[in-house]
């Protein structure tokens, strides 16, 4: 099949061409990029040079999808809700990873994004692509709305204990760090090398538009609203998320009981690693895969559950978990095109 990437010059969509290059059954598309149109893939990422050297394409979705099967669009927020109803209607299966289509409610969107939502029309139609959870609604769908960085990393440490009833759903803090990859390519200060080398800061407290979504989902396993307390933090390093989240037991439970739950749950996912019991996961150990680590803690004293996940917020919080999305999408075997081994050191 062959993939074309939209936003073809971001970090998201540079990751994407990368797992699309090595991937059995991919092939590299049409590659779009209205600012660098007519330029090559190499001259802004030189690594790229006699390797995937497409040149950069104005958005056409006619054209597009006469030579193309499924396209990402790793655009910023508010562009893809215009470029998808296009897309779609040229018959094209579509996997956004710009967050304008994972809202369902068009005011929370507005409220968070300060951008105009998308039309009913499509939001009504994407699935959440968090593929662990949702992998049969995935499997039959056109327009995938592919999860956040920092909702994968939180939703995946906190569904087991969710579904399994034994978590106070008021008590529920997640601390969450990203490396600064997570703020894009574009040039500000908050990114700047001498604002964040030798330096750790929090940032959007109440106010990042990943906490609708986080919420949302949590809703939906819970079947009732629970609202979070998430702080984000920026550290001095490119890759990287770590959340660490706090959560009340509802009744007396020991580590084992707990780390049984988890491995259970995803015993059949070959992207989540259960820590052994005692291990706690660094983002280096899941650097460049698309592998969600989580360890667990409990701590008796105050009945309080501990979940650490990491993942690397370039493949498992965006271009790792948009191939497996197709790759479920397709009836493949979720590993296709995954299978790396984390870079350490």
């Amino acid at each position: 099949m062959k993939a074309a990437v939209i936003g073809g010059t971001g970090y998201g969509a540079i990751e994407l061409i990368r797992l699309i290059h090595r991937h059995p059954y991919l092939e590299m598309g049409s590659v779009v990029s209205n600012s660098q149109a007519g330029n090559k893939l190499s001259d802004s990422y030189p690594h790229l040079s006699g390797i995937v050297d497409h040149p950069l394409e104005k958005f056409n979705a006619a054209a597009l999808s006469e030579t193309n099967d499924v396209v990402f669009l790793a655009t910023p927020s508010g562009v893809s809700s215009n470029l998808v109803p296009q897309l779609m209607e040229a018959g094209m299966t579509c996997i956004d990873l710009s967050g304008d289509f994972r809202l369902r409610s068009s005011e929370e969107y507005q409220t968070w994004y300060k951008h105009s939502p998308a039309e009913e029309y499509y939001l009504k139609q994407a699935v959440y692509g968090l593929s662990e959870i949702y992998s049969e609604q995935i499997k039959s769908a056109k327009l995938i709305a592919n999860p956040g960085c920092y909702p994968t990393a939180s939703t995946l440490g906190l569904i087991p204990i969710l579904r399994a009833n034994m978590a106070d759903y008021d008590s529920i803090v997640i601390d969450a760090k990203s490396g600064v990859s997570g703020a894009g390519r574009g040039l500000s200060l908050t990114s700047h090398y001498a604002e964040i080398n030798e330096n750790l800061k929090a940032y959007k407290l109440g106010a990042h538009q990943h906490i609708p979504e986080i919420e949302q989902v949590l809703a939906d396993e819970a079947g009732l609203s629970m609202p979070i307390t998430f702080t984000t933090h920026l550290v001095p390093m490119t890759r990287g998320i770590m959340c660490t989240i706090y959560v009340k037991l509802t009744d007396k439970a020991s580590l084992e009981e707990v780390w049984g739950i988890y491995t259970a749950f995803y015993k059949n996912h070959p992207f989540i690693r259960i820590r052994p019991k005692g291990s706690i996961p660094a983002t280096k150990e899941v650097m460049g895969t698309n592998f969600c680590d989580i360890g667990l803690h409990v701590d008796s004293r105050t009945n309080r559950l501990t979940i650490i996940s990491v993942i690397d917020n370039l493949v498992k919080g965006a271009a790792g978990q948009a191939v497996q999305n197709v790759n479920l999408m397709n009836g493949w075997d979720v590993r296709t095109g995954l299978d790396d081994i984390p870079l350490y050191p």
